[in-house]
């Protein structure tokens, strides 16, 4: 089948044939229909005796017989899905030619030719990159949707600017749409390397509305706004005719039933782009969502979705059923990981380390109060309540191993009272001796401004501090800065606020001062610094107090990494469903070698 026009998408009907096979060999509706009046369960064909099964017979002539539509999407569930029937054929193989047949096989992005940047790109894509440009207009010259999802640091954006700026004139506009944190770095990195590009922000209580809005739009090519900006303007977005709708940081949508989400997929546009490092950062259901935006309807409705691969894939490791989604999933996913040599062999070096601190006895003593306390509590709890319960203890337990004065919140000194803070400050003075910088994460915003202060005191040195409530003018001043030869040497950054679409490659000190618990999440924000621009090796350090729940959760996610990373997420999701008994064990402190 060839695509016409702007291409065939998912809805498009294909012409096809059935062929029905009995072992090795094709047979016809007539030797067919001779086998079935037989009536015996062993016939000789071809010179091989052959064991027929009567309702497979009848299934088969059905299927030589019928007529009917079958669209593309059919032809992508037709040899993944299971049979509900036991008399059901079995889809061997599902071929086709031309494009369809390459987009079917799953190796497109491999066997396309690699596609140089249009002259209005002012700039050099490395060869991995033009294979994804080449992918990126492959899909939209059928009319359907892809997710970037190259690791971090790889250069999406550039790939998609690219693609941008070969867009014919009568086109139409782009719609963008990233968290508030990226639309400066979009605008910088559009003006770098597609300056011929008209960009027009919807950002802002200054944002033109109604016909402005609509006559702004027409007069730019990339039209860049907000998550949230996008729900609170979601009709006025929606009765724009877009080209294409891109939306970066993906992940953004991964909760199908929020506000932003559903506005997102109602965006009307020839071409959808999803852009992320991470296409499953808790959950499958994460990946249902963004495939959902991409291509609407591929992996069918939510509840199909979960009842074939997410429950069996989650709950007890199908690897039949990953394998399936994988093959499903393939044609429309690019993912290609900076590990891998062939595609780019000129970046450091990374050493990933955990660091045990040692509490101190005032930390030990807050730690074992806090679980007394919980335990007590909890045996009279179950069901939500029970839930809350614990979830709260483990933040508190956190906040333990971080400082004392982050639970107490009373406003101490932070001086020679918590063990992770002793050992940060030994790394720091390695750090700044050798003339070199660090980026400091936490997930609490107010332990890390009360970090900012006290590092800022301590090594007599400018610590910038990025949270969520930083405004962009802001944050992309610290961003110049930091990035600066002379600029702050120490870099506190909240995860949220700070772990996703900054490029910080002048620190080459990665600390994760308390642990997410989420290593897809974890990883985003090492990939501040890891990433296209860096040449010194990267050294990144996980802190955990010895003995305590950090130090077991982090074991336990370590073990299963791989499943933690794609599918099961924060160790929240499955300590909450843990007995008393194992949250005791679990929770409680190991004696006296882990107190200073």
């Amino acid at each position: 089948m060839a695509a016409a026009g702007g291409g065939f998408g998912l809805d498009a009907l294909v012409d096809y044939r059935w062929e029905v096979s009995l072992g090795d060999e094709s047979i016809s509706a007539e030797e067919l229909a001779a086998l079935a009046e037989l009536k015996t369960p062993l016939v000789r064909l071809r010179g091989r005796w052959v064991e027929l099964d009567p309702a497979r017979l009848a299934a088969g002539l059905r299927l030589l017989r019928s007529a009917g539509e079958l669209t593309v999407a059919d032809l992508l569930r037709l040899g993944l899905a299971e049979s509900d029937s036991a008399d059901a054929l079995p889809v061997l193989e599902v071929s086709a030619d031309g494009a369809l047949g390459d987009l079917l096989a799953g190796q497109a992005e491999r066997r396309l030719t690699p596609l140089d940047p249009p002259p209005a790109f002012a700039g050099t894509l490395r060869p991995y990159q033009r294979r994804g440009l080449a992918w990126l207009a492959f899909l939209q010259s059928l009319g359907l949707g892809g997710v970037l999802a190259d690791d971090m640091g790889l250069g999406k954006t550039v790939q998609l600017l690219a693609l941008l700026a070969g867009d014919p004139p009568d086109a139409g506009p782009t719609l963008l749409v990233c968290p508030m944190s990226l639309v400066g770095n979009w605008q910088r990195e559009a003006a770098r390397f597609t300056p011929k590009l008209r960009v027009h922000v919807h950002h802002g209580a200054e944002r033109a509305r109604g016909d402005d809005f609509v006559a702004a739009v027409h007069a730019a090519d990339l039209v860049l706004t907000t998550y949230s900006v996008a729900a609170r303007d979601a009709v006025d977005l929606a009765g724009i005719d877009w080209h294409r709708v891109v939306v970066d940081e993906a992940q953004a949508i991964k909760n199908a039933s929020t506000r932003q989400a559903e506005a997102v997929r109602a965006l009307p546009a020839r071409h959808r782009i999803a852009v992320t490092g991470t296409p499953v950062e808790n959950r499958l259901a994460d990946l249902w969502s963004i495939m959902q935006f991409a291509n609407p309807g591929l992996l069918g409705p939510a509840a199909s979705f979960r009842k074939a691969y997410a429950e069996p894939i989650e709950r007890h490791g199908d690897a039949e059923a990953a394998e399936r989604l994988r093959r499903m999933t393939g044609p429309f996913v690019l993912r290609r990981l900076k590990t891998d040599s062939s595609v780019i062999s000129d970046l450091p070096e990374k050493l990933e380390m955990e660091v045990l601190c040692n509490l101190t006895a005032e930390q030990a003593g807050l730690y074992q109060a806090v679980v007394d306390d919980m335990l007590a509590r909890i045996e009279s709890s179950d069901g939500i309540e029970r839930r809350g319960l614990v979830l709260a203890a483990m933040t508190r337990l956190k906040q333990v191993c971080n400082h004392p004065a982050q639970l107490l919140r009373d406003g101490s000194a932070l001086t020679g009272r918590s063990g992770k803070l002793a050992r940060l400050e030994e790394i720091l003075d390695e750090v700044l001796a050798a003339g070199e910088k660090a980026l400091l994460f936490t997930q609490y915003a107010e332990f890390g401004g009360m970090l900012r202060g006290h590092l800022s005191a301590r090594f007599g040195r400018e610590v910038l501090f990025l949270h969520g409530g930083v405004g962009k003018a802001d944050r992309d001043a610290m961003v110049t800065r930091f990035q600066s030869d002379a600029g702050p040497p120490l870099f506190v950054l909240s995860l949220k606020a700070g772990g996703t679409g900054l490029t910080l490659t002048a620190a080459n000190h990665v600390v994760h001062v308390d642990r997410w618990w989420n290593p897809a999440v974890e990883d985003q924000a090492t990939d501040r610094a890891f990433r296209i621009g860096q040449r010194r090796r990267v050294q990144v350090r996980k802190f955990v107090c010895a003995g305590t729940l950090e130090e077991k959760v982090a074991a336990m996610i370590a073990e299963k990494r791989s499943l933690a990373a794609s599918v099961v997420g924060t160790g929240e999701q499955w300590v909450t469903e843990l007995s008393t008994d194992r949250l005791r064990e679990l929770f409680a402190l190991e004696a006296g070698a882990v107190v200073e």
